[in-house]
């Protein structure tokens, strides 16, 4: 049985044609090098030991889900549930440990069960269901996120402190994460080149049917397949939920098709039968090392997605000309090919060190800027709030001649972790921070304290860690401004619906806790229901027309933000603005102008130009030690069809 997990070239005719042939053969490391070689010539802060680390951080959780998609694409199978079932079973630990008060042992045991029986259910689906790959692995994908959100109720837990030691360093430099990476890329390793399960890999990846006529208990063999997969996925969501101090239900969204991208960008073929742990790591390390180095070069997190995009595609094209050249291969086994491999890394190692030295020097001379350099990392940048905050940090940045470098974490709390971690690592003099989750931001605020680089909060606080001003409206009183606005609106009674904010973020439990406390005051104020609908107007679309079948009665609509209220305006049709009043916050364009369409009734408007302009303001301030307010409160008014005008 050959277990092909490398190709080996027909003899070439010349020195050219090895050279081309040790290139194709080696495509992805080939590829990593000359990355490195580039950013490093591009910016001075890219070879740094701290920022290199943090590459190996982020690459960690990414590389652990895909050693164990590894298992399944050599198999010629696909696991699309990674990412969900490693959110579950960090929420199942954190779950069991911190609210139900399971030892610490006993909850890792349960969390690791956990990620095995999502693989054995997706193995059993595949095997003795006959369900697709690609459908048993999606629905898995839903189920697993569902039940991350029933059991943590939407809202990120607390890690136990001794298992979030997994995202510290030892020694205070060598980070835990990329410890475990190594060991789990070592036990990958030897799992498909050494043992009798990864030999079947390979066999059931290469021909099924031939396995099968060989003795093959091919059905037994794909749901031990599939339960390494939610293994090595159980352990990614620990390492994960371990960096951000908390089990974040939504963590590791769309982390399956990075894992799958990894692999295949590795050397790995979708069709089967060829895929190594080695591959399967430089393949992370590539996703990770473009995602740093474009922050570092300030590259829009919207062109990163297509940078990305196209690295996959070259690397699917790079395996098609590797096939078509004449590579035959060659088993994982031997004792010659392992050798050949160590030196072909070994002589990249010396390649990579040399050309980074020469490029080096290209920095060596240059002057420091005197311009103040200033990092705003958004929580998104998919809603028009963001954006105009935005627009206001870098127009006040323009003014006062600070380099401003902005990311969009997509509302990916792991995301914007490692952006921070970027950030915290470069030449920058401070951060300008809107956290996607208040609790999740907590280690990397302090990490940046640590480094002596000042924080600024913005519309959104942090739980813990220093910040040096929080820039934000008050939250609580536009809440009750909200509250009161419907209350009158209504005269004093009637049946509303609440749609809240994004679960876990400063901004959702402030404007909360502001309707509470307003509609305290009018008793005849019924709330029929509140649901989030996570600032997102599709969100608030799809949650309003849901509660609509279940209180088709309803007087009065309350969102956290504009865009919910937009979702809530289409949902209700006709009724929106005459029956039934909605109001949103934020006052944003697309909310003024409803307001001034009669559409929504109300928007309390939270000026987020302004928020983005002091933001910046106090960080340059904060940068020069210069002494600045603890917390910047911006006012909220109440904007009706009467002053919307003044709110162009």
């Amino acid at each position: 049985m050959a277990a092909t997990d490398t190709l080996k070239s027909k003899p070439g005719t010349g020195g050219a044609a090895q050279l081309r042939r040790l290139l194709l053969d080696n495509g992805a490391l080939t590829a990593l090098i000359v990355l490195v070689i580039a950013l490093s010539a591009l910016s001075g802060d890219f070879l740094t030991t701290d920022n290199l680390l943090n590459i190996g951080v982020q690459a960690a959780v990414t590389a652990i889900l895909a050693f164990g998609v590894t298992f399944v694409i050599v198999a010629a199978g696909i696991d699309l549930s990674v990412g969900s079932v490693a959110a579950l079973s960090a929420t199942v630990l954190a779950w069991s440990a911190t609210q139900h008060g399971v030892p610490v042992v006993l909850a890792l045991v349960l969390a690791v069960a956990t990620g095995v029986v999502a693989g054995l259910v997706n193995g059993f689906l595949i095997a003795y269901g006959k369900l697709p790959p690609f459908i048993a692995t999606l629905a898995m994908l839903s189920v697993g996120r569902g039940l991350a959100l029933v059991l943590s109720d939407g809202s990120p837990i607390p890690f136990p402190d001794s298992v979030s030691h997994l995202g510290d360093t030892l020694g205070g430099w060598l980070p835990v994460p990329v410890l475990v990476m190594v060991v789990m890329g070592l036990i990958a390793a030897v799992v498909l080149g050494r043992t009798y399960i990864g030999r079947a890999m390979y066999a059931i990846g290469g021909n099924e049917e031939a396995a099968r006529l060989s003795g093959l208990r091919v059905k037994k063999q794909k749901l031990v397949i599939y339960a390494l997969s939610g293994l090595f996925a159980a352990a990614a969501g620990i390492v994960l939920a371990s960096r951000l101090s908390s089990a974040q239900p939504q963590a590791a969204d769309g982390y399956e098709l990075d894992a799958i991208a990894a692999v295949v960008i590795g050397g790995a073929s979708l069709a089967g039968g060829t895929g190594k742990a080695s591959g399967t790591l430089i393949g992370a390390l590539i996703l990770a090392v473009l995602r740093n180095g474009l922050n570092l070069l300030s590259v829009s997190a919207f062109w990163q997605q297509v940078v990305i995009g196209v690295v996959i595609a070259l690397a699917v094209l790079l395996d098609t000309l590797r096939r078509k050249a004449g590579a035959t291969p060659v088993t994982s086994g031997g004792g010659g090919h392992r050798g050949r491999q160590a030196a072909t890394y070994g002589l990249a190692a010396v390649v990579t060190v040399a050309i980074v030295g020469a490029t080096s020097f290209l920095h060596g001379g240059t002057a420091a800027s005197d311009r103040p350099k200033v990092g705003l990392s958004l929580s998104t940048l998919n809603n028009p709030f963001f954006v105009q905050i935005r627009s206001g940090a870098q127009a006040e940045a323009k003014r006062l001649g600070v380099d401003l470098t902005v990311t969009d974490a997509q509302n990916d709390a792991s995301q914007q972790a490692n952006q921070l971690q970027n950030f915290t690592s470069s030449s920058l003099d401070a951060i300008v921070l809107n956290p996607v989750d208040s609790a999740a931001a907590s280690n990397s605020v302090a990490a940046a304290n640590r480094a002596g680089m000042p924080v600024v909060a913005v519309d959104r606080g942090v739980e813990k860690g220093k910040v040096a001003t929080l820039v934000a409206s008050d939250n609580v009183a536009g809440g009750v401004l909200s509250a009161r606005t419907m209350a009158e609106k209504l005269g004093g009674k009637g049946k509303i619906v609440i749609l809240q904010g994004q679960a876990g973020t400063s901004a959702a439990r402030e404007r909360a806790a502001g309707f509470a406390k307003g509609l305290k005051q009018y008793p005849g104020i019924e709330v029929l229901a509140q649901q989030p609908a996570d600032f997102d107007r599709t969100k608030g679309l799809d949650v309003m027309s849901n509660l609509l079948q279940a209180h088709p009665d309803v007087q009065g609509v309350i969102a956290a933000n504009d865009e919910m209220a937009l979702g809530a305006v289409k949902a209700l049709g006709a009724k929106a603005g005459k029956s039934v009043p909605v109001i949103g916050f934020d006052g944003e364009a697309d909310g003024i102008k409803a307001v001034e369409a009669g559409t929504m009734y109300a928007s309390v408007a939270q000026q987020p130009r302004e928020l983005g302009e002091i933001a910046v303001r106090n960080a340059v301030r904060a940068a020069h030690d210069e002494r600045i307010d603890p917390a910047v409160k911006v006012p909220v008014k109440v904007v009706t069809s009467k002053n919307a005008a003044d709110f162009h």
